[in-house]
């Protein structure tokens, strides 16, 4: 759909990186909150980068799910830069919510495990590999539901793909073996390891494999066996943790066939244990201490401060210590 750029009114900044910002904005014909994300000026004239935003446009707008960000259209700025609007999510990430408690329940982990698998389905069934799923991508409403996002290396086997053959994409902590050795052909079997990887997290506390640097977090994902889940989650149930690690089997066809097989399994596992008020009160409560406590963490801004920058301060310190000592003498 294409956008004008004054159709929004932009508010704060929620979120930066180094190909785009993102600004809490109102849609001026309804009134309605969105996120608006605007390619940096910076980068706005390098080829690869604006087909890869592009790319990232065409992917959410091919998607139309309750579990993933939803897209409402994208255009230009009044200087040519490429945006594009988004849902805004009222809440916070994952990753706040594993740093807030640590770990999760299991039934916890399959509430949350069965709206990420339905996301995968609706994703694979398109042709589009997330390549980059992990906690900080998963995001979460006060009430609970869960939206995948950020589909910037996604892979869109529809079309030609930007990635150089051979390239390694995604986050070291939750990528495939065959991500990791840049195989050619990616499925998404790739996106139920990094669910296996996130699973097993939410469980324990610890993503499966984990190491000073990634070289030694690779190897372990090529070549070694997660600790067993009855040691670090005891009290979960057995056909969770043999799926779980049968999505961390290192060959692709060794994993289960589909996100839906998955989901299968956790529906369930959750007919089996009470869904009761009082327990989903809790996890409501658990979702606002996390995020209470860091507002507007869903995006939050990086400070980049570079060594020019910084040496530049040091300067400017050392001159004025040195000034001041020569003052008091």
């Amino acid at each position: 759909m294409k956008r004008r750029f004054d159709e929004f009114e932009l508010g704060k900044v929620i979120g930066t990186g180094t190909v785009g910002t993102i600004y809490r904005s109102t849609e001026i014909l309804t009134g309605e909150p969105r996120a608006v994300k605007v390619l940096q000026k910076e980068v706005s004239q390098d080829e690869n980068i604006v087909s890869r935003f592009e790319r990232e446009m065409l992917i959410l707008s091919k998607l139309k799910h309750p579990n993933i960000v939803s897209y409402y259209g994208g255009g230009r700025t009044d200087d040519g830069r490429l945006f594009y609007v988004m849902e805004l999510i009222e809440g916070g990430t994952l990753k706040q919510l594993l740093k807030t408690h640590h770990k999760l329940s299991w039934q916890e982990t399959i509430n949350y495990g069965i709206q990420i698998c339905s996301a995968l389905q609706h994703a694979h069934n398109h042709g589009i590999i997330h390549r980059d799923l992990k906690p900080a991508n998963l995001f979460l409403t006060y009430e609970g539901q869960l939206k995948l996002g950020d589909f910037g290396i996604a892979l869109d086997t529809g079309e030609s793909d930007l990635t150089v053959s051979g390239m390694t994409v995604g986050s070291w902590l939750y990528m495939s073996p065959e991500q990791i050795r840049g195989e050619e052909i990616i499925t998404g079997h790739a996106d139920l390891y990094s669910l296996g990887c996130l699973f097993y997290e939410m469980l324990t506390g610890n993503p499966p494999f984990q190491g000073t640097n990634f070289p030694v977090i690779f190897d372990q994902h090529l070549k070694d066996k997660p600790q067993p889940l009855h040691i670090a989650a005891p009290d979960a149930p057995a056909s969770l943790q043999e799926v779980i690690l049968q999505q961390l089997e290192k060959a692709p066809q060794d994993r289960p066939f589909n996100a839906r097989a998955i989901q299968g399994i956790l529906s369930e596992l959750k007919l089996d244990w009470n869904d009761d008020q009082q327990r989903y009160q809790e996890e409501l409560s658990r979702l606002k201490t996390a995020f209470d406590a860091s507002p507007y963490a869903v995006h939050t801004p990086k400070c980049d401060v570079s060594w020019k920058t910084l040496t530049l301060w040091l300067v400017v310190l050392a001159m004025g210590v040195t000034i001041i000592a020569l003052l008091q003498n």
